[in-house]
């Protein structure tokens, strides 16, 4: 269906809430633009997930904090008008202090965010995957957890990230996310573990709804929906897959391109003109535009007429 005539979701946290009780695991693709989530609508998911390194990615920079509010807010604004499927934002450290925390929920809950992850880390942040990181104190991010739980107005959902596997152990990761907890974080969210089996020795210390970040060449390994919610996991994340499969497939396109001056044997592995039409609506618009023309049309041969008989 064309977007300008869906109707938008009025309270995107609701929905994102009622469907986890609803449903074993909710999975949530990660998507970077409006045509990718409506890609995902009609793949039959849920829930979406705006990654901020897939966004970063696509703007051409790397996943290290360099992303604005107002850039993030516009992506948001830009998916959220597409799409009723609840969406997952990834909104960094939070865009600074306590403080800043309280305008990026404000924002984000405006521009349509049924949900707003915030992690643990000093900026400038790093991949969740990568060596290196480091870490705010406990206490300065149980304020932003509260900043978040206190700005927002609707039934926004909280996630509360921890890095604090690489840095402080699993232990670390664990007493960390219960004192998340206790600030107001609606959902635990923990990063790069090693292994299903720390996985579940997460999900049976830590007592709350938790996210599994399922992404390719990280730390963690290959674990399928299925293992994630029978080890207690109630959303799982592809936050980069989708972007790194365009690319994949986008520079293999450019490279037949350049050596064969043509795009004739790429056309078996593209979306046809038709299935991209479909995809977006465009027969609605064209239906709707001939609509309005003809009211119009029916109106003005009312008025004539009406002219004509009081000329008569």
């Amino acid at each position: 269906m064309a977007y300008l005539y869906r109707e938008p979701l009025l309270d995107a946290g609701r929905a994102l809430r009622e469907l986890m009780k609803e449903r074993e695991v909710v999975v949530a693709p990660g998507i970077f633009g409006p045509v990718f989530a409506l890609l995902a609508e009609k793949a039959g998911f849920e829930a979406l997930y705006l990654s901020g390194a897939a966004l970063t990615g696509f703007l051409a920079m790397p996943d290290i904090g360099l992303i604005t509010l107002s850039e993030l807010s516009q992506a948001l604004r830009s998916i959220a008008r597409v799409t009723r499927l609840p969406v997952i934002v990834d909104a960094d450290t939070g865009f600074g202090e306590a403080i800043n925390v309280v305008r990026a929920v404000r924002e984000l809950e405006e521009a349509g965010a049924a949900a707003i992850q915030i992690e643990d880390q000093v900026m400038p942040k790093k991949c969740g995957h990568l060596p290196g990181k480091s870490l705010v104190s406990v206490e300065d991010m149980m304020k932003k957890v509260r900043a978040a739980a206190e700005a927002r107005r609707k039934e926004t959902v909280i996630i509360a990230r921890t890095d604090a596997r690489d840095v402080e152990g699993l232990e670390g990761a664990i007493e960390r996310a219960q004192m998340y907890i206790e600030a107001g974080a609606d959902v635990i969210f923990p990063e790069a573990l090693r292994s299903l089996e720390e996985f579940t020795e997460f999900a049976r210390k830590v007592r709350a709804p938790l996210l599994a970040n399922m992404t390719e060449f990280g730390r963690t390994p290959y674990i399928t929906v299925r293992e994630f919610a029978e080890a207690g996991y109630k959303i799982v994340i592809f936050p980069v897959t989708l972007l790194r499969i365009s690319l994949w497939a986008s520079a293999r396109a450019l490279e037949v391109i350049r050596r064969e001056g043509t795009q004739r044997s790429l056309l078996e592995n593209m979306m046809s003109r038709k299935e991209f039409y479909e995809l977006i609506g465009y027969s609605e618009y064209e239906e709707r535009d001939s609509a309005v023309a003809k009211s119009v049309e029916e109106v003005l041969k009312r008025l004539k007429q009406h002219e004509e008989r009081r000329e008569g």
